[in-house]
């Protein structure tokens, strides 16, 4: 009976609607101006009826040789590429100029194919998402990355088009010039560090940030001290995605850096009166912050895009942590060039960042390059895999602490975050407080 049920499903006629993309074609035969209307809205692929698709590519090529289009000279060019015949013939390209009430609505009618395209790829993803989950091949997370990879692809709509003389909307930037010299500077997410506020003017919607460093140096700890003055000290909602500590260890660093409570008492037990009475001061302020932590292991960056996607329609969403890419889980198998891997990880993640319109800061790992200098210092080289995580960056922050290195430096308990690439400003160093038993930087002021 289940199997009548799916054979009755895919025997139903696809969504389509052959009128509207006959007057969609009759009305590009009759203006110009609808053609250009036209192929804003629709690429070939979405009419439903072949012809209509060779019919549509054929006014295309012609129209960018800026030759006449009407239904004379495109028989002849048909004819000329051998499609005349397949299309219906010299009657049928008259058959559509007839057909359309007015060429004027021909962008209504290319909404209404579009509209019909779309629904028809629901239904096509659908029918590879059963496939998939009938298929019983990997693993069962594979399975949901692919099935969330569908309906992506069917998601993925024609962006608005960002284009316009340069003098067209020149009034606006004058506005807007003036209302930054009135206002100051407008300010994305703030880290919570003054210097690197200033240079940045926070972290903008659509950036990637990669924050990197040798291991235990801070670079979860810098990811959780932006999270921190993004949902406790600003109330604006933030997700950071875990794949290295639990949870309740990401809990434990939030209060004590919150509530000046030594991170070796909360893990050894020994927290003192004052202790408790400084965690019950924050308690409330902790609870209320919209700050979600999500340490689920091997997510991938699909599983990471789909639940950010989720938690920006339900509750806002200002600013993503990745802690970190290297702990990320590749949604292919078995892939030799570990390179391009981490290039099609992070490129996904740029992606990201522009289709939430949120800054996503990535903490990354540096390779051994630091350790074989003399100085120390990073440098952007010392990525690992640096090509393409450097090329899809925004902003990169490098970590460094002499006193990692040497016990016995001079500036022991400081830090510098090197931003050694800033796609929209200067670079810099700036140098802040290292508290590792409050798990946290401070400005050098707070000191």
């Amino acid at each position: 009976m289940n199997g009548d049920i799916v054979t009755d499903t895919f025997e139903r006629i696809p969504p389509q609607d052959a009128a509207a993309e006959q007057c969609v074609l009759g009305g590009m035969l009759l203006s110009k101006r609808a053609i250009a209307d036209v192929m804003e809205i629709l690429d070939p692929a979405d009419f439903y009826k072949p012809a209509h698709e060779t019919i549509y590519r054929a006014i295309c090529d012609v129209y960018g040789g800026n030759e006449p289009v009407d239904a004379i000279t495109m028989a002849n060019h048909l004819r000329e590429i051998g499609l005349l015949a397949k299309v219906g013939g010299q009657p049928y390209l008259h058959e559509l100029v007839r057909s359309v009430p007015t060429a004027a609505n021909s962008a209504y009618y290319a909404e209404i194919v579009r509209d019909h395209a779309v629904r028809r790829r629901i239904v096509e993803a659908g029918a590879r998402i059963q496939q998939i989950g009938f298929s019983g091949e990997g693993e069962a997370h594979e399975a949901t990355d692919a099935a969330r990879a569908e309906l992506d692809s069917v998601m993925q709509v024609r962006e608005e088009a960002d284009s316009a003389l340069f003098g067209e909307d020149l009034h606006l930037v004058a506005a807007e010039l003036e209302k930054l010299a009135a206002e100051g500077h407008a300010m994305g997410v703030p880290t919570g560090f003054v210097d690197l506020d200033s240079l940045t003017h926070g972290l903008h919607p659509g950036q990637m940030v990669i924050v990197a460093g040798r291991p235990a140096l801070g670079k979860s700890t810098l990811g959780l001290d932006m999270m921190r003055s993004c949902s406790i000290r600003h109330r604006r909602p933030s997700v950071m995605f875990s794949l290295e500590m639990s949870r309740r260890e990401v809990q434990h660093r939030v209060i004590s850096a919150e509530a000046k409570i030594g991170l070796h008492k909360m893990r050894g037990g020994s927290m003192t009166n004052d202790d408790w009475a400084r965690f019950a001061n924050e308690t409330r302020r902790l609870a209320a912050a919209p700050l979600t932590i999500d340490a689920t292991p091997n997510r991938t960056v699909a599983q990471i895009r789909a639940r950010c996607r989720q938690l920006k329609q339900t509750s806002g969403l200002d600013l993503v942590v990745i802690d970190y890419l290297q702990l990320l889980d590749s949604s292919r198998r078995r892939v030799e060039n570990r390179q391009l891997e981490v290039s099609e990880m992070s490129r996904s993640i740029k992606l990201m960042a522009k289709e939430l319109e949120v800054p996503v800061v990535v903490m990354c790992q540096l390779n051994r390059g630091p350790e074989q200098r003399t100085d120390k210092k990073p440098m952007l080289s010392d990525l690992r895999e640096s090509g393409s995580l450097e090329q899809d960056a925004d902003l990169v922050i490098l970590l460094h602490r002499e006193d990692a290195y040497d016990k016995e430096s001079t500036r022991a308990g400081e830090a510098d975050l090197i931003v050694a690439k800033h796609r929209a400003g200067p670079t810099a160093l700036i140098t802040v407080a290292f508290q590792g038993h409050y798990s946290r930087f401070v400005d050098m002021a707070q000191t």
